[in-house]
């Protein structure tokens, strides 16, 4: 028998173990396991710095100027990302930046700390650097040569740094003349001892459109007031009759103390100068709007206001943690969680906010100020995202992906057009097909229609069938009267299977909404892909304009993202299975179930699989459509995963394309995947967790959650899978039925 005494000495015992349990299971939320360090190598394109879910602020260390970085430099190669991780010099933080892109945008405005002698040339005041921590909502390093540390977080529109500075003299720099975009312009100016005003200019994504550069407006406010301030302006130096009259300042930096008038230029920046007697740090808040200074002022005051650095990490952190706890695993390692989660992340980056707080965003073309009520959304990479990433957004966070169509139809509204590749209202026209079609179509017969679904349906109609003048969709006229195009259009197999996908999915909206002949109509135009089927190759290959096949054709060409005849990022075996719509006519074509099994798998066996490409991202899941085959898509979507999904900077396969390949990944760890855009219709292979659990937003799906269980963790064959405890008899789940059924039970040999 215990005494009292011992009865609460045990008590408190159980009390502190609960305790500890507590606090260690709450150390391991969905948002503790995101390495934003993922992806920050082999070309992936992250950044590893903080932005809040969709935020428009973002920071990012920019550690890709000056020879020190060669050969991951930015102007030594074609680099679309502010920062490597094997680089080791940085210039500053870069206060908007996109994730994961093909081509240099943005990542402009960068602030840099610094101490002693005030200095302006960012080749001189960069440093090498240590100690850097990455997580969601997060990011801190230590300059070396500065001993100062960095901290940084973010909320919607605003970025909050904090530096740590030794005794002695402090310099913070804003430098607007440097950045990852060849686009120049800028202004800037101190409005008082604790805030600076500016703007700076970029565009030409992919070197496109020029014309169509646009402003990033800013403004900084300091925690403490500076002992000293002042602008710089480095103008470009003049060789003829004018440089006789320059010879004390040609082409050199001027520094302006102590003023507060406006400087205009393309090498320009501010700085603010402290004398400090002991440790001290100092807090900076950046807001950020396509709009105005007076909307960046206001996206700053009222989102952060007083709100101190870790007030603000602590709330960007739970968004973080509420929107990744959309979906919950349990089992696999903790490596499987890391990457599993990041990969959640990387697709809640983009599309991404474009609207300031009071609901303003520049509309396309920027002839007017727009306003909405709900969310802008922009940076719409769907050549890349409709595969899989859309899909995904339809599933777990259908609210925005109806707030995403939503924007799409009001860019129609401004522009005349859906949108193709549309970032920070500027149409890129980057890529080819007529994408947007597909995402709105797929969302719809999933349920989402809390939008004008017959405005969406007549400008996919103009999209798909406007012959002069149309953007979206060069050489319609062509394809229409010939079924393709030829070659006299750029990657013209390419184009024509984005054609025949886009009117696949408009086929089915027309027959939802009963537009039969529109439904016969777009059906058949889908299908066109068999005129350039060559049934000695068993590949698609281009034709010429008189119908005659082009010649001399090599199928490998193309084959690592090499320019070439007939398609657009990859080859003919890359593209020889991208008809997701007609995969049961394409093995006909090929002969029937075998001669298409073994043409599938010299794919892989060739190494002719790409998955950092698009077109071929789907393969691995194809063998699902061979009765008895469907274990090889098992064997290779493990295989792939491994090989290609690490915890590590270079885990990516390559680009993440606005979240594409980490949407792959998610599905493939899950256990499903969207074979066919449009079709509201997923297939099946082996969850690599225990258990999934998504939880499903009750303003579009009946059931509280879906369950994805595996009963037992072995390498073995999928044997039986049970819905709601009945055999599925197939590899094939519809939406309905998926997000209807409550448990999937997958069960292996």
């Amino acid at each position: 028998m215990f005494s009292i005494s011992k009865k609460l000495i045990l008590k408190t015992a159980c009390s502190f173990c609960m305790l500890f349990f507590s606090i260690t299971s709450f150390a391991q939320q969905p948002a503790d396991y995101v390495n934003p360090f993922i992806g920050t190598s082999n070309f992936g394109a992250a950044f590893p710095g903080p932005i809040a879910p969709r935020g428009m602020a973002s920071i990012s260390p920019f550690n890709v100027a000056g020879v020190k970085n060669t050969p991951m430099e930015k102007d030594s190669q074609w680099l679309s990302n502010p920062y490597v991780n094997e680089n080791t010099f940085l210039t500053g933080f870069s206060q908007v930046n996109l994730s994961g892109v093909g081509c240099p945008e943005l990542g402009v405005i960068l602030l840099m700390p610094t101490t002693g002698n005030l200095e302006i040339d960012h080749l001189k005041y960069g440093s090498t650097y240590s100690n850097e921590v990455a997580k969601a909502g997060y990011y801190s390093v230590d300059l070396k040569k500065y001993k100062v540390k960095g901290e940084f977080t973010a909320s919607k529109r605003v970025g909050v740094s904090r530096f740590s500075f030794p005794k002695g003299q402090s310099n913070i720099l804003i430098n607007l003349g440097l950045g990852l975009t060849n686009e120049e312009g800028s202004m800037i100016k101190v409005v008082s001892s604790t805030e600076i005003e500016g703007m700076r200019s970029v565009g030409s994504f992919c070197y496109n459109s020029p014309e169509d550069a646009y402003p990033v407006y800013f403004v900084a406010k300091f925690s403490k007031p500076a002992e000293k301030f002042g602008v710089w302006k480095k103008p470009s130096k003049y060789n003829g009759v004018e440089a006789q009259w320059m010879s004390g300042y040609n082409g050199k930096a001027r520094i302006m103390k102590n003023t507060i008038k406006t400087v205009v230029g393309d090498s320009i920046g501010s700085y603010f100068s402290y004398k400090f007697d002991k440790q001290e740090t100092v807090e900076v808040k950046i807001g950020i709007s396509y709009v105005s200074i007076e909307n960046a002022r206001e996206n700053l005051e009222k989102e952060t206001g007083d709100k101190s650095f870790d007030a603000v990490y602590k709330d960007t952190y739970k968004e973080w943690n509420d929107e990744l706890s959309k979906i919950l695993v349990e089992g696999g390692s903790e490596d499987d969680k890391t990457i599993f989660y990041t990969a959640l992340y990387h697709t809640l980056i983009h599309p991404n906010t474009l609207n300031d707080v009071n609901g303003e965003y520049p509309q396309i073309k920027r002839t007017k100020i727009g306003k909405t009520d709900g969310t802008r959304y922009t940076v719409f990479s769907l050549w890349d995202t409709y595969r899989n990433m859309h899909p995904l957004t339809s599933l777990v966070y259908p609210k925005q992906q109806s707030d995403m169509i939503k924007s799409m139809l009001k860019m129609y509204d401004e522009n005349g057009w859906l949108p193709k590749w549309e970032l920070n209202s500027t149409e890129t026209f980057t890529m080819v097909g007529d994408p947007a079609s597909i995402v709105i179509v797929d969302a719809c017969l999933k349920g989402i229609q809390d939008f004008d679904v017959y405005k969406a349906y007549y400008a996919m109609l103009k999209g798909a069938d406007q012959i002069e003048n149309n953007p979206l969709r060069p050489g319609l006229k062509e394809y229409i009267e010939k079924g393709y195009l030829s070659t006299n259009y750029p990657g013209p197999v390419s184009t024509t299977l984005e054609y025949n996908t886009s009117d696949y999915a408009i086929s089915l909206l027309a027959k939802a909404l009963g537009e039969k002949e529109d439904y016969k109509r777009f059906a058949k135009r889908s299908l066109s892909y068999q005129k350039l089927f060559d049934k000695n190759l068993k590949l698609l290959r281009p034709r010429i304009a008189n119908g005659n096949w082009y010649e001399p054709f090599d199928p490998e060409a193309g084959s690592n993202f090499e320019a070439n005849v007939g398609f657009i990022e990859g080859n003919a075996w890359q593209y020889a299975f991208m008809v997701p719509h007609d995969i049961k006519g394409l093995m006909k074509l090929m002969g029937g179930d075998k001669p298409f099994s073994d043409q599938l798998q010299k794919v892989f066996d060739d190494k002719k699989f790409d998955m950092a490409n698009e077109p071929d991202i789907a393969y691995p899941y194809l063998f699902n459509y061979v009765k008895g085959e469907e274990w090889r898509s098992q064997e290779l979507v493990k295989k792939l995963v491994q090989e290609y999904f690490q915890n590590k900077p270079k885990g990516l396969p390559g680009n993440d394309d606005t979240g594409t390949m980490s949407a792959w990944l998610v599905y493939s760890m899950m256990g499903f995947y969207p074979i066919s855009p449009g079709d509201a219709i997923y297939t099946i292979t082996t969850p690599m967790f225990d258990k999934v659990t998504i939880k499903l937003d009750s303003r579009y799906y009946k059931k509280e959650n879906i369950v994805i269980e595996k009963e037992i963790n072995t390498d073995g064959k999928i044997k039986t899978i049970e819905l709601n405890g009945k055999p599925l008899n197939s590899y094939f789940i519809s939406h309905d039925d998926f997000v209807n059924g409550g448990t999937l039970k997958v069960i292996q040999n």
